[in-house]
């Protein structure tokens, strides 16, 4: 659906120039929900607008449905840029607009006639559940009524990509859940491809199914939300997905004294292992005494992953078979 090839975008205040994006490669299939990750400045918010070209590259392609959008201007351009939505983080609303105009502006842009812009305002106001709101203005509504006022608007003529600017960053973490669970529902019922770009790791661990790390302006990393977030391969993933797989053990439990009948282990589990009753069948089958210490169970996308510290008592016999049956159980398992 999106495919960006060579892309470089150069800005410069006169003195000095700061290279935005240098070079990136990114393909995005069709009907995915594609997550780009990465700090301030790393030049998220350059590419999503390079997308639509609202920014121009210096160097690059981008491509969506076929169409070199890098190539297009005046009217081409304008007519390409009906079918990429775009959702902003503070809402971008016309303050003197009601919420009904405000859905309406795209399609009035285009000359739709007037009861069809009534159908598909009154259409996409249900789907957000604002039907009740129409006549409100901006002012009178939350944060993440806006929001959903923004992605009306960006539906309204009916585009094959929704771009997404940090478009949960000013919301509040119950308005952001609500929001990201109206992005994928629109994505399951109309098929869109959707591109959101965060520096908000619990937005791509709820909906992405594959995920970009950009950093300096060049992607550093990408693949599946799981596979990444588990198996980083770079420093800079490592750094960003730390805080939802890996944990911080307690350094009071890290110095607990073993007195050479006990293990300290933590035991790593992703997916089917989660559900499994590991711990409660390695205490009935071996003598061995199981202190859980510490833990954490959350969930990428619809894959469950956690980790426990347990401390394992027992004679030297029974901690060895102990150890096995868990080596074989689809774990990671590590002394500490």
């Amino acid at each position: 659906m999106i495919k960006i090839r060579n892309l470089t975008k150069i800005f410069t205040d006169g003195h000095r120039e700061v290279r935005a994006l240098d070079d990136v490669d990114l393909e995005i299939n069709q009907g995915e929900i594609f997550g780009i990750i990465g700090l301030s400045g790393a030049g998220k918010s350059t590419l999503v607008r390079c997308i639509n070209m609202l920014e121009r590259p210096q160097a690059g392609v981008v491509t969506v449905d076929g169409t070199d959008i890098t190539s297009l201007k005046g009217r081409a351009l304008r007519t390409a840029r009906q079918r990429i939505g775009m959702i902003f983080q503070h809402f971008n609303l016309l303050s003197s607009r009601t919420v009904f105009d405000n859905v309406a502006f795209p399609l009035e842009i285009t000359n739709t006639p007037k009861q069809e812009i009534k159908t598909r305002v009154l259409e996409l106001l249900e789907l957000v559940g604002l039907e009740d709101r129409s006549d409100s203005y901006p002012a009178q509504l939350s944060g993440g009524q806006k929001q959903r006022v923004g992605i009306a608007r960006a539906l309204a003529n009916r585009p094959q990509v929704l771009l997404c600017d940090e478009a949960t960053s000013a919301l509040d973490p119950e308005t952001t859940t609500a929001v990201l669970d109206l992005l994928q529902d629109i994505n399951r019922q109309m098929g869109l491809t959707i591109l959101l770009i965060t520096h908000e790791m619990p937005v791509i661990q709820q909906i992405c199914d594959r995920v970009a790390v950009i950093e300096d302006g060049s992607i550093v990393e990408n693949g599946p939300v799981l596979q990444v977030f588990t198996a980083p391969k770079t420093r800079q993933a490592r750094r960003l997905v730390r805080g939802v797989i890996e944990i911080d053990i307690p350094q009071e439990l890290l110095e607990r004294s073993a007195n050479g009948k006990q293990n300290l282990l933590k035991i790593s589990f992703i997916g089917a292992s989660a559900g499994k009753p590991i711990m409660a069948e390695l205490m009935q089958r071996f003598p061995v005494t199981v202190n859980i210490l510490f833990g954490r169970i959350d969930q990428i996308k619809d894959t469950p992953f956690g980790t426990l510290v347990v401390e394992l008592s027992g004679d030297a016999p029974a901690l060895q078979e102990a150890w096995q049956f868990l080596t074989q159980q689809d774990l990671q398992v590590e002394v500490l």
